[in-house]
């Protein structure tokens, strides 16, 4: 979630990303045997997730030159800059409020109605809560007992029907 990125972590890497015409997202830093990676999620102030690959490079190289100037990780670390994708990340407020209406699935930091895993669509979310309707059930979930939360997104044939044109005008190649 955004409101977890370490301080200093955010303070170097926010204006590296505002300086491109992006928002930061979100923030990961995950440890495991082959070391640290470090994923960064940018997207545009539209918040439509369309971040072409290369702006991501660009804005990689620069996060990557500024950690390595700050000796942030000094074991070394690999370094990710995407955008939300389809499944995209909901890590702070506005993203919620976006999302009003689609499924999302979440999970708190502790049990809440007795479970920690929710999936449902969010109906609202208004002063810091998210209420999400699961089976005919709604459940209040306020912000900041949110863990990870993502939406759900659902393929239709349009997904596989892109035509040429429309994939090249989004940036992408065939």
């Amino acid at each position: 979630m955004y409101r977890d990125i370490p301080p200093r972590l955010c303070e170097l890497i926010e204006p590296i990303v505002a300086g491109h015409g992006l928002e930061l997202v979100d923030t990961e830093i995950l440890r495991g045997p082959g070391g640290v990676l470090v994923r960064v999620v940018v997207d545009t102030p539209a918040g439509d997730g369309l971040v072409p690959v290369g702006r991501c490079a660009e804005v990689s190289r620069e996060i990557g030159t500024s950690l390595d100037a700050e000796a942030h990780f000094p074991r070394g670390y690999r370094l990710e800059v995407a955008s939300p994708g389809l499944d995209r990340v909901l890590a702070r407020e506005k993203d919620f409020a976006a999302a009003r209406g689609v499924e999302v699935k979440l999970e708190t930091r502790r049990p809440l109605d007795g479970r920690r895993h929710f999936r449902g669509q969010l109906l609202a979310f208004e002063a810091g809560v998210a209420r999400i309707g699961i089976d005919g059930r709604e459940h209040l979930v306020p912000f900041e007992e949110i863990a990870r939360a993502r939406r759900v997104y659902h393929f239709t044939p349009a997904d596989f029907s892109k035509s040429p044109k429309v994939a090249r005008e989004a940036g992408e190649t065939s």
